[in-house]
């Protein structure tokens, strides 16, 4: 019996696609209100943090969140914002859980990812977090890069919207090898587009990046879950066949050719 062909196999993003687009913003300040509106002209989706125990004029106010962060997501930036790498591990629990509780009271979801407040974080907390039913943690700082991150509880962003967001955009829409998966995840505060100008820079971003055939456009929940369940695939040792054990679709690349593996069936890769 002759072996079977050895096969180039490769995840892929819904869609076949290799290339996904995220964004991230903290705080809830009324300003996402105009942010919003823009991200959704576009067809740009991303994850707003918000702190449910910080009621103030300047944020928006829970009644409005799931209305207003329809076909986004939402998710902690713990309870009152502390820096929590200066608390006890209880009290950042009770930080994340109070959140939790608040944020899923209003959207009616479960809410599962993280941003650290003042990227104040320590390892004792990323393992403290799954317990919590987080799922990812998102860190303050910049990669410039588009690499798919190694640890989902140490998430570090491509780029803040004030450092060279338009030329990384630019690298990002041009990436064209179609072998390797791509992220670009932009991080911020809304309230930190002071002027006209810096929302210009945002819609600029936005017509770059938009409406391209190679990228996915997710949260941030989106992407960890979609991994997740891709690494979950159950192949045959000769790779010609694979089962889906998910619920949803799992996209693959075999051999250049891109195969959707629905939730629940086994498909055959001759």
């Amino acid at each position: 019996m002759l072996n079977p062909k050895l096969k180039n196999i490769y995840t892929c993003f819904p869609g076949g696609k290799h290339k996904v687009l995220t964004m991230s913003y903290d705080d809830g300040r009324l300003e996402d209100r105009q942010l919003v509106e823009l991200f959704n002209r576009y067809g740009i989706r991303g994850t707003f943090n918000l702190n449910a125990g910080l009621v103030m004029e300047n944020r928006i106010p829970a009644s409005e969140w799931k209305q207003l962060y329809q076909g986004h997501e939402v998710a902690c930036h713990t309870y009152l914002h502390p820096t929590i790498s200066r608390s006890p591990l209880e009290q950042v629990a009770r930080q994340v859980l109070e959140d939790r509780i608040a944020l899923e009271t209003a959207m009616g979801v479960p809410v599962r990812g993280l941003a650290y407040p003042n990227g104040s974080w320590t390892p004792e907390i990323a393992a403290l977090l799954p317990s919590l039913g987080i799922r990812y943690a998102r860190l303050v700082g910049d990669t410039h890069a588009f690499d798919m991150p190694q640890d989902f509880m140490r998430w570090k962003a491509t780029c803040h919207h004030t450092h060279n967001l338009l030329e990384d955009g630019q690298r990002f829409v041009e990436l064209h090898k179609t072998q390797y998966l791509y992220m670009m995840y932009v991080w911020g505060h809304s309230y930190e587009f002071a002027c006209q100008q810096d929302w210009d820079l945002m819609e600029r971003f936005c017509e770059m990046t938009a409406n391209k055939q190679d990228t996915w456009y997710a949260t941030n929940i989106e992407i960890v879950d979609y991994m997740q369940d891709a690494a979950r695939l159950q192949f045959t040792a000769s790779a010609d066949a694979v089962y889906n054990p998910n619920a949803q679709s799992i996209w693959i690349e075999v051999d250049g050719e891109r195969i959707e593996i629905p939730g629940g069936q086994l498909v055959k890769l001759d």
